[in-house]
């Protein structure tokens, strides 16, 4: 299992999970929920209590992530496998991204 911290304008949304068959969840923070002035983070994950669920990376976070020649060099690299979008997440979308969305890793204890 992975997680990932979704900052809105560096503020902490919620957190994104990868499970170890691949799937995913997003989840809001109950202060985030409970604060009307903050908005969703996307159209299609509009704020609820209830966790978002997908066998894949949700459209919202997959199309933050680079293609093409940028994808294929970013991979290499990085050593990423190209199809490990979640790492590609990870990787890329740590600092500066277009837009107000930014992906922190949430390390994992040993």
């Amino acid at each position: 299992m992975r997680q990932a911290k979704i900052l809105f304008k560096g503020e902490e949304a919620g957190i994104l999970t990868q499970y170890d068959d691949g799937s995913f969840t997003y989840r809001y923070h109950d202060q985030w929920l409970g604060d009307s002035g903050k908005p969703a983070i996307s159209l299609t994950l509009p704020k609820t209590e209830q966790e978002y669920r997908s066998e894949h990376l949700f459209p919202f976070f997959f199309n933050m992530l680079p293609e093409g020649t940028n994808k294929q060099v970013v991979c290499r690299h990085m050593k990423i496998d190209q199809d490990d979008y979640f790492g590609l997440l990870l990787t890329t979308a740590r600092y500066d991204t277009i837009g107000a969305i930014t992906v922190k890793k949430i390390e994992q204890p040993i």
